[in-house]
């Protein structure tokens, strides 16, 4: 299939993307996101307000009463955290979120606007096993140029401070809808909801755009959001992997492809112990795909979750879905993604966002109200 859209949005979610990837915002100190999230959306939300948890909420009003839809987007990152300092100044450092021990090697680090450099013993004295064997985080340490503990402490570093990669958005290829970065998982998802924010105006009822803190070590932020909104549908904009790569099978594994449309996940989780789509959802976002002629690639996702999975089971249970945009090498500091994908699932959104006016109920059984929705 030839999936295109409009080059010149392809080019402003490209610009969005890079300056959003630019941003350090591992799990836990989401501000600099914020901060940049604030200052994009005025003009373009009835309030911003961030609660105490690390939530972005942009709430837009309709001119009448009316549903409450909440569209999702993780603001934070994978990273590292500064564990100690050693006598020597080499910097010792833990884990944030879902990062792979063999990707950590001679790669390029900022902490404290500093930039450093994960080491690798010389390829000279390393043994055989050892050029093959990958390391483990706890062994590896990170050189900030310094000879002390003290000329470490001198550039403000201190424990608990957050670690980013640096791996700015690059084009990849000839094409220009495609870019690797770090990050891309969620700055995407964000980039695409600041669109919206610009062009989306709910006919009626409340559109809450969450910004939500902490998906990255246990999709935290959005079950606090769920429960504040009560939405009547809940959605999460993200990422996640595809199948259409040499080491992974699109029929074994994972049958998302990059450029053939945003997915829809109506399993997640091993079994579906994270979340199983509520069919209502389902065949809603199938309709308004079609509406706008958008392909969307429907699969099971045993290798994890979203933030969904916590609004779908938030206070009293929430009609709950997601959109996620392929993205190949996840969790890695190149994370490949077509951003025409991206711009199918703002197609979807808008769409979504424009039936709020006959919204459906999502009642389980079709002669059942369903419990725990309400208005803001």
């Amino acid at each position: 299939m030839t999936y295109t859209t409009d080059p010149a949005l392809i080019t402003a979610l490209r610009a969005r993307v890079r300056d959003l990837c630019e941003i350090n915002a591992v799990s836990g100190d989401e501000r600099p996101m914020l901060r940049h999230l604030r200052q994009a959306l005025a003009g373009h939300a009835d309030e911003f307000t961030v609660d105490t948890a690390g939530n972005g909420y942009a709430v837009k009003r309709g001119p009448r009463p009316g549903p409450t839809l909440l569209i999702a987007a993780h603001t934070d990152e994978i990273g590292l955290m500064v564990k100690s300092i050693e006598p020597d100044g080499f910097v010792r450092f833990e884990k944030i979120g879902g990062v792979i021990d063999a990707l950590l090697p001679a790669r390029v680090v900022q902490v404290r606007g500093v930039q450093g450099l994960i080491g690798v013993k010389a390829g000279h004295y390393q043994t055989d096993a050892e050029r093959t064997q990958s390391r483990r985080a706890a062994d590896l340490y990170i050189d900030l140029g310094c000879a002390s503990a003290g000329e470490v402490r001198a550039l403000g570093v201190q424990i608990g401070d957050p670690v980013t990669f640096v791996s700015p958005l690059v084009q990849i290829g000839p094409h220009a809808h495609l870019v690797a970065g770090k990050a891309v998982d969620n700055r995407l998802g964000c980039a695409a909801l600041l669109e919206l924010a610009g062009r989306c105006a709910p006919p009626c009822g409340t559109l809450v755009l969450a910004f939500t803190a902490q998906e990255e070590v246990g999709l935290k932020g959005a079950k606090l959001a769920a429960e504040r909104f009560r939405p009547d549908l809940a959605l999460a904009l993200d990422t996640m992997p595809s199948g259409d790569t040499p080491d992974m099978s699109e029929h074994r594994d994972l049958n998302v492809r990059l450029g053939a449309g945003p997915a829809l996940q109506v399993m997640a989780g091993p079994g579906g112990r994270a979340n199983l789509l509520h069919p209502g959802v389902r065949d809603f976002l199938v309709q308004v795909a079609a509406d706008r002629q958008v392909p969307l690639q429907l699969c099971t996702f045993s290798g994890g979750s979203n933030d969904s999975a916590a609004m779908a089971w938030a206070g009293l249970g929430y009609a709950a879905g997601s959109l996620t945009i392929p993205r190949r090498y996840s969790h890695s500091p190149v994370e490949l993604t077509d951003l025409r994908d991206a711009a199918g699932a703002l197609a979807i959104l808008s769409g979504v966002t424009e039936r709020m006016a006959a919204l459906p109920d999502f009642a389980f059984l079709e002669d059942e109200e369903p419990a725990g929705s309400g208005p803001v």
